[in-house]
């Protein structure tokens, strides 16, 4: 590794998660249940580390004002980001200008619907 306080935690996540799951196959019912919210919230807990990491300050306040009023949007962004991340296609973090296209470019288009009348 690299000696990035961020990809600590992230292995260290990882490897919290495998253990999770192998108690989840080794155990059954009321545990399997308690594992999968668990698994559930660390994989939770990676998605924000890696935003951390890959967002600047304006960049995740423009997220968040996002996600007030549109939950499932800001999530598909989020996923997105985290895809970009996971694949390496990030020299550097994105900024607020970028976040702004990345939005531009996943905001569904509301005038989509052509009507053509005969």
């Amino acid at each position: 590794m690299s000696g990035n306080p961020d990809d600590e935690r992230l292995e260290e996540l990882r490897k919290q998660k495998k253990e999770q799951l192998k108690q989840q196959q080794q155990g059954g019912g009321d545990g399997q249940r308690e594992a999968q919210q668990q698994a559930q919230q660390q994989a939770e807990q990676q998605k924000q580390a890696l935003l951390k990491q890959n967002l600047t300050d304006g960049a995740r306040k423009r997220l968040n004002t996002i996600r007030m009023s549109k939950p499932e949007f800001a999530e598909k962004v989020e996923q997105q980001v985290v895809a970009l991340a996971q694949s390496g296609r990030l020299q550097e973090r994105i900024d607020e200008d970028q976040m702004k296209e990345l939005l531009r470019e996943l905001k569904p288009d509301s005038q989509s619907f052509n009507i053509n009348r005969r």
